[in-house]
């Protein structure tokens, strides 16, 4: 796993100025260089430069790049992030077709499978990438990100020159590249985040190739193409047949994710979907005589201040232990204090490049980075919930009926302290519902579908191009903060493709949420975490973090040039501050409530000064009347 940027025009020649653009790509490296710090490179020719910092987990030796061929007079080169996990069945036809590898890298793989396929070398990927390949016979850049947006790649056109990298921050570090904020940057923080649009940046002309998409960037312009895509299919399977099949895609896809070159190990929550994760990887690595680490998470204090609620009914420990004591793992528990999860809140917006999920974000860059200190690579238990049906909103009739996205219902709350002038401008239920009514369109669907069928399509859809995205945006931001690969089994697009077309009586039988997946592993998990409701990602109810946050935003609000003095109600918001604040109500997903949005304020105060000229005393603030 790796950070890679460039860029790429045709208006002249890089190699005429070979050390400016040189040090620009070390700039762009250097800006993504906390996802891998094992080895870097460039490449530099007339049209295009491509740079790369290295996570080393195959090949540590030999697997460094950018990878260059020379064939047929012509330089072919590549920088990937991401791992590819059946190199070995693509490998024998490169090598009947007469290539030869001098590594035992997967990056070697894909440049050689698209040297014999062309762009159709993406189709055979099974995996988790986001590469640029330039190709020095037909003069082109290739970018390419995976089916389901696993690994992220933005890019931005300024003076006919395309500029990419992992993360937005790489953009900015190009001389030709500036954040820009403007009114719709406002209609996604404040109406959608921390989700965003599929393929927008959130700063002004700054995007991200969509899952699923490649681009092609050469003389003739910019062209885009969509190379996988869902498609909605008659599912014919027996309820039988159907775990059997649920049950060979979890263990191929958790099997395949073991290939590494270093030690992996698993976050263990004791959730279903953790555990499934864990019990594949243990029993696999024990056949090799390999022992697993497991990392579990929770926050100094919750033993007193835990309080159940409908979203998070019990804590995490007493089932972590239940696998503890049925599989043979080296495991180790990891607590947050408040005054760290409050302090790393503005080094989530550093690692995100926007205001995120606030405290959530926060607690889980804290234990990244102490997983880190163990391993390079981690499987997670991610995308169980978007797959398999896992969250209330598949299953209860209010929020499933819901007109809009079902995570995000309470449009009051999230702006509850905008001052009512700007909340008016930004106009954010008609933006609001303009993305979400874009989304519903392009449902894979059947004709003649039942009601009930098409609306559970539909809120299958919704998950996996929205709410999912924002969680794999949030894994991959946290975890390679530290130089940390986090892959998700659940997120093999097999298991995508064939879940999503059984009916939903088979995903919730007997009203019991994902009984396909918890029937198709039932052999693999103790009964208790058989029978576990859903309980997400833990949080802290401490309530010195929430005086910590209190605390923070007074001193926001005693300075008169912040920049979330431009836009919010003084008033409204300290009047919050003096009253009990409600954690379980969220305004997002099942974990962001009321001091998450207190969280959430504060990042978005530390975003604008980081990327605007607020902090002019002198001048003041004008980016809002100049947004547009």
């Amino acid at each position: 796993m790796c950070g890679i940027a460039g860029f790429c025009s045709f208006a002249g020649s890089f190699l005429q100025d070979v050390g400016f653009w040189q040090e620009t790509l070390f700039a762009m490296r250097e800006a993504v260089a906390h996802r891998g710090r094992d080895s870097a490179g460039e490449y530099l020719c007339d049209h295009a430069g491509l740079s790369h910092a290295r996570l080393a987990i195959r090949d540590p030796v030999l697997g460094t790049q950018p990878l260059v061929r020379k064939t047929g007079g012509h330089e072919y080169a590549i920088v990937y992030n991401g791992e590819i996990y059946n190199v070995e069945e693509i490998k024998p036809g490169l090598e009947d077709a007469g290539f030869h590898f001098y590594t035992t890298s997967d990056t070697e793989v894909i440049l050689c499978a698209y040297l014999a396929y062309g762009a159709g070398f993406v189709d055979r990927l099974n995996g988790i990438f986001a590469l640029a390949i330039w190709d020095g016979r037909k003069k082109e850049l290739l970018l390419c990100r995976d089916r389901l947006g696993v690994k992220p790649l933005f890019y931005t056109i300024k003076d006919d020159m395309l500029v990419f990298g992992s993360e937005i921050k790489a953009l900015f570090s190009h001389p030709f590249v500036s954040p820009e904020i403007n009114l719709d940057s406002f209609r996604e923080v404040f109406g959608l985040g921390p989700a965003r649009t599929p393929g927008n940046g959130v700063f002004k002309d700054i995007y991200e190739i969509l899952p699923g998409h490649c681009l092609v960037f050469a003389q003739n312009g910019l062209k885009t193409k969509k190379y996988w895509q869902l498609k909605a299919c008659e599912h014919t399977d027996s309820y039988s047949r159907t775990k059997e099949t649920v049950s060979y895609l979890v263990w191929d896809a958790v099997t395949r994710q073991l290939v590494s070159d270093v030690p992996i190990c698993c976050f263990l929550s004791g959730g279903i979907d953790s555990s499934i994760v864990t019990a594949v990887a243990a029993e696999r690595l024990q056949k090799s005589g390999a022992v697993l680490n497991t990392f579990s998470f929770d926050f100094n204090g919750n033993d007193d201040y835990f309080s159940a609620n409908a979203f998070q009914p019990e804590r995490d420990r007493p089932f972590v232990d239940l696998m503890l004591e049925r599989y043979d793992v080296r495991h180790t528990y990891l607590e947050c204090s408040e005054e760290d999860l409050a302090d790393l809140l503005y080094a989530v917006v550093d690692a995100r490049d926007l205001p995120g999920m606030a405290d959530v974000d926060a607690s889980l860059l804290y234990f990244c980075s102490l997983v880190a200190r163990y391993n390079k690579v981690a499987l997670t238990g991610e995308c169980a919930d978007e797959i398999f049906g896992g969250y209330p909103w598949f299953y209860r009739e209010d929020l499933l009926q819901r007109k809009g996205f079902p995570w995000s219902g309470d449009l009051n709350a999230r702006t509850a302290f905008l001052a009512p002038d700007f909340a008016r401008e930004l106009r954010l239920e008609e933006y609001i519902h303009d993305r979400y009514s874009d989304t519903v369109k392009s449902v894979p669907k059947l004709p003649k579908e039942t009601s009930a069928s098409a609306q559970h399509r539909k809120i299958t859809y919704l998950n996996l191009v929205w709410f999912m995205q924002t969680l794999l945006d949030r894994m991959d931001r946290m975890s390679m903060y530290s130089g940390l690969e986090a892959r998700v089994p659940f997120a093999d697009h097999r298991i995508v493709e064939y879940v999503y077309n059984v009916p939903w009586s088979m995903k919730y039988r007997n009203g019991v949420a994902k009984s396909l997946l918890r029937d198709a592993c039932k052999d693999l998990l103790p009964e208790a975490i058989l029978a576990r409701r859903k309980s997400p990602y833990p949080k802290t109810y401490n309530p010195a973090y929430e005086r910590l946050l209190v605390q923070r935003m007074l001193d926001v609000l005693s300075n008169p040039n912040a920049p979330v003095m431009q836009f919010i109600d003084k008033k409204r918001l300290l009047s919050f501050l003096e009253t009990p604040i409600e954690y379980g109500r969220p305004w997002f997903g099942q974990l962001m409530a009321g001091p998450q949005l207190l969280a959430y304020f504060l990042q978005v105060n530390y975003w604008l000064e980081k990327h605007t000229h607020c902090n002019n005393a002198n001048k003041g603030c004008n980016w809002i009347k100049d947004a547009e």
